[in-house]
């Protein structure tokens, strides 16, 4: 029987094997949720029953020859790319295979500092070094943009030998860099291109959206399917264009990933793809409508500001995701963290995100119009019940790093451990980060400024979570002697 996207050959194949009575004397120990019965009550006989490991009829992940196999080549054809791998370590690990397979010891790579931090850890295992092209900063909102293609252009002619260059396709809020452009330029001086699709898997499926990374000549982007497509956490894509060894990158790939792979998450990226495949621009086209119409809602409230296409401006804002639901929050006299978390106790709404002056509430596949109409109710409560003179809120900005040393060098290197309000012109040799959205604020090798410290102490202040440190109260930092 042909493949066609009608097709979901490892579900296919998880459902006839359900059918057999094979005796298990394998892995995993439950044996079908036999001996796991709380698990089993849990997930359902069903869901426990596929998790089993692989075998002749299932295929492997590391080494795919069938089911498995057709269903890469199935995701290949649906997203455009040459070849796509499917990922069960969620996309951090899409984004890290992308830039070891990019960039080793010593190579550079141009990126925006606004990275996730999947790419920062990508740079302390490989140890390349990064090219950074500071973005912009839109000063209402306090949030970084795209990169420009001048100071794109800019570095690529300051760092001529830089291997790659990496883009978000989009930002967490929704912000794209002009892609296409960027791509015929790198290429032109011999560099690959990568772009980080996390947020950006629509994109493939809608109409009236930003350019995906495989239609605009990309070499490698990492898609994460169950973000905006609709698979189970933890799975993801790996999309590569012709330029790139398809043995070569699956070798990069088995360096870190399981070589147990989930079938249940296989199969949720197979059915999801299918899903998207034949019905993704009817999909996508309601969850735009759905996005636009509680922007127009919230911005009527008053104080909000929901933001969409006004902010393209053809170089740092080339364009922006429709569906992306960003709300800056200052003029309530609110952070966005301190709605996020309003809504979360108060409301029973959890939306995906809040930091200093905005918020990101995520609609995708699942969602419904009453669903929209109760948040936006909500909105509307928090000001009218906890909305304040805006005088006093920190509008955040982007804060350029001083790079001191290469991510590797300082994670590896001997360090200190001091409180934090000690830190200050010393140089870290951790991560600090605000997740999500998981934006670092401080890299391995980033000098420790006083405006970095000012900056945390009021993340903490309104109760954003810090990660990455070795402290988990982030009252302690460690630092390179």
């Amino acid at each position: 029987m042909p493949l066609t996207q009608e097709s979901a050959p490892i579900y296919e194949a998880l459902a006839e094997f359900g059918k057999k009575r094979v005796v298990p004397f394998d892995v995993p120990g439950h044996k079908r949720g036999r001996g796991n019965p709380e698990l089993c009550e849990l997930l359902g006989e069903k869901c426990v029953s596929m998790d089993v490991n692989s075998m002749k009829p299932l295929d492997y992940l590391c080494h795919p020859v069938s089911v498995i196999r057709d269903a890469e080549c199935l995701a290949a054809e649906a997203f455009g790319a040459a070849h796509a791998f499917l990922m069960v370590g969620g996309t951090t690990s899409s984004v890290q295979a992308m830039v070891l397979s990019a960039v080793k010891r010593g190579e550079k790579i141009i990126l925006p500092r606004n990275v996730h931090k999947s790419v920062m850890g990508a740079l302390v295992l490989c140890g390349a070094v990064p090219v950074y092209v500071d973005p912009l900063c839109n000063k209402r909102l306090g949030i970084p943009l795209g990169m420009s293609l001048a100071d794109v252009e800019k570095a690529m002619k300051a760092n001529p030998d830089a291997k790659a260059i990496l883009v978000n396709n989009p930002t967490y809020y929704g912000i794209c860099s002009d892609l296409k452009a960027i791509v015929k330029l790198a290429h032109s001086y011999g560099m690959l291109c990568l772009a980080d699709e996390a947020h950006g898997t629509h994109f493939y499926f809608g109409e009236g959206l930003p350019v995906s990374a495989m239609a605009a000549g990309a070499d490698m982007a990492a898609a994460s399917m169950h973000k905006s497509g609709g698979s189970l956490t933890q799975s993801s894509f790996l999309l590569i264009g012709k330029s790139m060894s398809e043995g070569r990158v699956r070798q990069i790939i088995n360096l870190t990933q399981t070589t147990s792979g989930s079938y249940l998450l296989m199969a949720s990226l197979d059915i999801s793809r299918r899903n998207l495949a034949l019905r993704g621009k009817e999909i996508y086209g309601r969850v735009a409508k759905m996005a636009q119409y509680a922007r127009d809602e919230i911005n009527t409230i008053g104080g909000y500001y929901a933001f969409s296409k006004e902010l393209v401006n053809g170089e740092s804002v080339f364009d922006f995701d429709v569906t992306k639901l960003s709300v800056n929050t200052l003029e309530i006299g609110l952070a966005g963290i301190e709605v996020y978390s309003l809504l979360r106790d108060e409301y029973d709404i959890q939306i995906e995100f809040g930091d200093l002056g905005n918020f990101l509430a995520y609609i995708s596949v699942g969602d419904r119009q009453r669903d929209i109409e109760r948040l936006v109710s909500a909105l509307a409560e928090i000001r009218r019940r906890y909305g304040k003179k805006s005088t006093g809120m920190t509008h955040q900005e982007y804060i350029e790093p001083i790079v001191k040393a290469t991510p590797q060098e300082a994670f590896y290197a001997g360090c200190e451990t001091l409180p934090i309000e000690q830190t200050s012109g010393r140089v870290c040799s951790e991560f600090v980060m605000c997740y999500p959205p998981g934006i670092p604020i401080l890299t391995p090798g980033e000098l420790i400024t006083k405006e970095i410290l000012d900056y945390i102490r009021y993340a903490k202040e309104k109760g954003c979570s810090l990660t990455g440190s070795e402290d988990p109260e982030v009252n302690n930092l460690n630092v390179i002697v």
